[in-house]
């Protein structure tokens, strides 16, 4: 695998994302969206988020899981620590989740 490259598995009717193998969870939030998007699409968009929001978050490996649910998608997003899990780490994936603005955008790109 190079620098760029991401592990996508599709397993159980889930599309996940994850930067190492075997993806771990740390931490993570979830939400679903509303609408039938690319779900690869859309996966890739939140692992940009969620890095540009937790990059400086030593050892941070980025995860996101996507699968159909009725009436939209259900994303996870988080991801594996090298290290200790700052406080508010899983309330700030959280609430980039649940911003107006990132939904507005993933919708409209996925």
């Amino acid at each position: 695998m190079g620098r760029d490259r991401w592990h996508l598995i599709e397993e159980e009717g889930a599309l996940t994302l994850a930067r190492r193998l075997p993806v771990r969870l740390d931490l993570a939030a979830e939400t679903v969206l509303a609408g039938a998007v690319g779900r690869r699409r859309l996966a890739h968009l939140v692992r940009q988020d969620l890095w540009r929001a937790l990059r400086d978050l030593r050892g941070f490996a980025p995860v996101v899981r996507v699968r159909r649910v009725a009436g939209g998608l259900h994303v996870v997003a988080g991801g594996a620590v090298a290290g200790r899990v700052p406080p508010g780490a899983q309330a700030h994936i959280a609430g980039l989740l649940e911003d107006p603005r990132h939904r507005a955008r993933w919708a409209g790109r996925a």
